[in-house]
């Protein structure tokens, strides 16, 4: 990409995007297209469109999408497949028409089967069910991968996709209920260690397993990926390394300095057992993720206090 190039951040206010638009920043890209909500919606076809013929990006990193935790997921599964296969396609879609020379597609690590090999490779997708408490988002970011493949087959639109593990950091959503385990478990443990609780209560029993990747990190891979790769095929973007929520949730305590007990329960809200993506492909590329899960953390526990004025 030219330094100069117009390039379109959709969903720039959010973790992933915000971070994105960061590191183009840094890196000296200087023609940021950024739209609020607000200002496009971008469920809105006619809105979308309007904006591609006005805009002409030249590439796009399609960051925009109804995110959320297993609570999230579970309870509003028609919202998560109707506005995220909406969004994307707009996006996609009007991209294409209008000439963008480049697109990275943003998935999640839920597109893989609930009970797919560890690690997973990239052609794991479409080998088996899903895991049912985020199975109408995973569906919608599948049709998105599909979408690119398809349009890159029939009418070379240079369209790639990516897929992240776990993430968090800096901009990250800590809501009480919605959030993902991160931002969720630093929000319970600074509640609790603030009203001298004794004790936090953790959903599940501990021990699944999971890989978290820092949004920084993720928003280097992707301008990286935008940079130097053109292919069909999707690229995974992990660590390499996994912990138990158990773990987890131990190391966010020892982060923010709560000192009780963690007690856990409703195991239904496990999800799937294992879940470490197979980076290897984005490795070998030359890319490597940059900060420690403790160091990102601290990052992390610095964001949210930001945020409430802790």
């Amino acid at each position: 990409m030219r330094k100069d190039a117009r390039i379109f951040v959709a969903g720039h206010r959010g973790l992933v995007g915000s971070a994105i638009a960061r590191r183009l920043r840094d890196a000296g890209y200087a023609d940021l297209i950024l739209r609020t909500h607000g200002e496009l919606d971008l469920t809105s076809q006619a809105e979308v469109a309007r904006f591609f013929e006005e805009e002409r990006p030249e590439y796009v990193f399609l960051a925009a999408a109804k995110v959320g935790g297993i609570h999230a997921n579970n309870t509003y599964p028609a919202d998560f497949i109707r506005d995220n296969l909406l969004i994307q396609t707009n996006v996609i879609d009007s991209a294409y028409r209008t000439g963008t020379r480049k697109l990275l597609f943003l998935g999640s690590s839920c597109i893989y089967p609930r009970e797919a090999p560890q690690p997973i490779p990239e052609d794991a997708l479409l080998t088996g069910p899903l895991e049912k408490t985020n199975e109408s988002y995973a569906v919608a970011k599948i049709a998105g991968i599909k979408l690119c493949q398809a349009l890159r087959r029939q009418h070379g639109f240079d369209a790639i996709s990516a897929m992240p593990t776990n993430l968090y950091g800096p901009g990250d959503n800590y809501h009480p209920e919605n959030s993902h385990v991160i931002p969720g478990l630093i929000r319970r443990f600074h509640e609790a260690k603030a009203d001298g609780s004794a004790e936090v209560v953790v959903w599940g029993t501990g021990t699944p397993l999971r890989e978290f990747l820092h949004v920084d990190d993720l928003a280097d891979a992707l301008v990286f990926l935008m940079e130097t790769y053109s292919g069909k095929e999707i690229v995974n973007i992990g660590t390499g390394g996994e912990l138990t929520i158990r773990e987890l949730a131990e190391l966010v305590a020892r982060v923010v300095g709560f000192s009780g007990r963690i007690r856990f329960e409703r195991p239904e809200m496990d999800g799937t057992p294992r879940k470490l993506l197979d980076s290897h492909r984005l490795m070998d590329m030359g890319w490597s993720p940059k900060r420690s899960l403790e160091e990102g953390l601290s990052e992390a526990y610095a964001d949210f206090r930001g945020t409430v004025g802790a």
